[in-house]
């Protein structure tokens, strides 16, 4: 009896603390790490947020001045770590333009390749 082997599973797939985000105008980015990968040659992540506009006294006036937003890669791994970052850029419609900006809030990155998301806390 012959016994083979299937690919080694990740095992123990995770992200290494929070990932950073940092706003710049209307993108967002989000950098971080991801550990336990095992022998998987990539993993593919999603960034997904709420994008808001905020007047100048910090208040969301309109429910239309709010949207999904969401961008996705795919990462190389190497001896079981990836590091990724994601960008997505928010477009209102109408525009969010001064004094109004544009805030994030609810950011969630997720590894379909191994099924684990992480969330961040706060508004960026």
């Amino acid at each position: 009896m012959t016994l083979l082997a299937g690919p080694a599973a990740a095992g123990n797939a995770h992200f290494v603390g929070t990932p950073t985000a940092t706003r710049s105008g209307g993108t967002l980015t989000v950098s971080g790490k991801e550990a336990g990968l095992g022998n998987e040659a990539q993993v593919h992540d999603v960034l997904s947020a709420a994008a808001l506009c905020i007047n100048g006294g910090g208040h969301h006036p309109k429910a239309v001045n709010k949207e999904s937003v969401s961008t996705e890669g795919t990462f190389p791994v190497q001896n079981g770590k990836a590091d990724f970052t994601l960008s997505v850029t928010a477009s209102f419609s109408p525009s969010c333009s001064p004094p109004m900006t544009v805030a994030f809030t609810d950011i969630s990155i997720t590894d379909t390749t191994n099924g684990i998301t992480v969330n961040i806390p706060g508004t960026f």
